[in-house]
């Protein structure tokens, strides 16, 4: 009957171990010898790989906070879930029922220690639920590192200039599937761009249709558009000059995330990011993959 009871115990603490997710605290990254930042996969140019390699910005930034930290880095991918929400529940705080990291002792959650590219947003971080309770509550959003905006490129063997996005009534333009730019092309003027809007899976999917001719422009987030043209040499292809009337929030700026109880690790982070921004490192970054760079609004406003 005790060895039995005993094995119970067992059975049950096994259960709750393996249910656990691995979250760790500032001084367990330290004595680990290495940080685990999350960044989204097949992400150019912020995170992808390149010859098997981690590359892109948002890996740049993680080699230097993991050398400023004395640590390893090691790349956590992210597969983008139907919202943010859910990617910071799965890869920040909680983590997901499906994912289990062999090689942890009882197969425990495997969790990134900071998570990159969440939008660095106070109505976002103080939305709440329909109870009033904070949705984001289990999450600290930190360390503005940059901010992003829309932009379009064009061909310009087949239009003079983009100075309004009024000319899209009479030529094609591209951009990726179920994304703002898509919704906002559709619907804008009176829906008089929806017939030559055309979607693809990815930005880089539609810069190929522009160079094949089947479509006359690109619009997408500015990095993306800024990436394309920086692999894609040709002088013909250029930056429109336009704003985006009706588009509402047409530049926001992106940070970091960690799980609220591990603050002191996001207060480190913050730290070496912050320095990266006022030293003039993280434009650096930026330019050596043919990126336009802009401060956050938070240092904007302090200049």
């Amino acid at each position: 009957m005790k060895r039995c009871k005993r094995h119970l115990a067992l059975a049950t603490l096994c259960l709750a171990a393996a249910g656990q997710v691995d979250a760790r605290y500032y001084d367990e990254v330290i004595d680990s010898g290495y940080i685990r930042i999350g960044t989204y996969r097949d992400f150019p140019p912020y995170s992808f790989e390149q010859d098997n390699l981690p590359a892109g910005v948002d890996i740049e930034v993680g080699k230097r906070i993991a050398t400023a930290l004395g640590v390893k880095l090691q790349v956590h991918w992210i597969i983008p879930d139907e919202n943010l929400g859910d990617d910071l529940r799965n890869h920040v705080w909680k983590g997901h029922y499906l994912d289990k990291d062999p090689d942890t002792p009882l197969a425990r959650k495997t969790l990134a220690d900071v998570m990159m590219r969440v939008p660095y947003d106070r109505d976002y971080a103080y939305m709440r639920e329909s109870t009033g309770e904070l949705t984001n509550e289990q999450v600290v959003l930190f360390g503005p590192y940059q901010r992003e905006s829309w932009r379009i490129a064009y061909d310009s063997q087949k239009i003079d200039e983009v100075s309004t996005v009024a000319v899209f009534q009479y030529h094609p333009i591209g951009t990726e599937v179920d994304s703002l730019p898509a919704f906002y092309l559709t619907s804008a003027f009176a829906g008089r761009l929806r017939k030559n809007t055309h979607h693809f899976p990815s930005m880089p999917a539609a810069f190929s249709a522009m160079k094949q001719g089947n479509v006359d422009a690109v619009m997408g987030m500015r990095a993306e558009v800024d990436w394309q043209l920086h692999q894609n040499s040709d002088s013909r292809y250029k930056i429109g000059e336009n704003g985006f009337p009706m588009m509402g929030k047409q530049k926001w700026d992106l940070g970091m995330a960690v799980k609220q109880s591990y603050r002191q690790l996001g207060y480190a982070v913050e730290e070496v990011v912050d320095k990266m921004v006022r030293s003039g490192e993280m434009e650096k970054i930026y330019q050596n993959y043919g990126l336009t760079y802009e401060k956050p609004g938070l240092y904007q406003v302090v200049e």
